[in-house]
C-alpha cells in the first residue's frame, strides 16, 4: 500500500484592502466577489469552506491543501481577486500587502463559521483594526472565543 499525503488544517484568513481603505465596492458587489471567491479558490483546489467580503477587508475559512503554503494560497486568492475587481470597477483597486491566518481547531470550526457569516453586524460593534488587534491578542493566548 502507497501512502498519499493527508492534512486537514483549517485556517482563518483575514486580509485588508489598501491602507484599509473602505472600497467603493456595493454590498451587491461585494456579494459577487465572495461568489467568486469561492469558485475561484475551488478551481485552485482550495477548500473555502465561507468567505465574507467587507468594504475594507476579508475573512475566509479555508482547508489548506497538502500542495500549497499559507503565503502561496492567500497570493492566489487575493491577486486574482484583485485582478477580477479591477476588470469590474472604474479606479485602481489594491489589497494591502499582509494577512492574517490563524488556525482553527475542528471543535471551534462552527463558531468560526458563524463569526465571518456574521461580519455585518459583528462590525457594528468593532472596527477592523480593532478586530484584527484582538485576534493576535486572542490568538497568542491559544483560544478563539466569539464576542456575543
Amino acid at each position: 500500500m502507497s501512502v498519499r499525503s493527508f492534512t486537514k488544517i483549517w485556517l482563518h484568513l483575514v486580509w485588508a484592502t489598501h491602507n484599509r481603505e473602505k472600497s467603493l465596492i456595493d454590498k451587491e458587489f461585494r456579494k459577487k466577489l465572495s461568489f467568486h471567491i469561492l469558485e475561484y479558490s475551488k478551481s485552485k483546489g482550495i477548500f473555502m469552506r465561507t468567505n465574507y467580503v467587507n468594504s475594507d477587508h476579508v475573512h475566509a475559512l479555508i482547508d489548506l491543501p497538502t500542495n500549497l503554503t499559507i503565503e502561496e494560497a492567500v497570493r492566489l486568492i487575493k491577486g486574482e481577486s484583485s485582478f477580477w475587481i479591477n476588470k469590474h470597477v472604474d479606479y485602481k483597486f489594491n489589497w494591502g500587502k499582509g494577512y492574517g491566518a490563524f488556525s482553527v481547531s475542528p471543535s471551534n470550526l462552527d463558531k468560526v463559521i458563524r463569526y465571518i457569516e456574521n461580519q455585518e453586524a459583528h462590525h457594528r460593534k468593532l472596527s477592523f483594526t480593532e478586530e484584527y488587534d484582538r485576534f493576535v491578542s486572542v490568538y497568542e493566548q491559544g483560544a478563539f472565543k466569539e464576542n456575543k
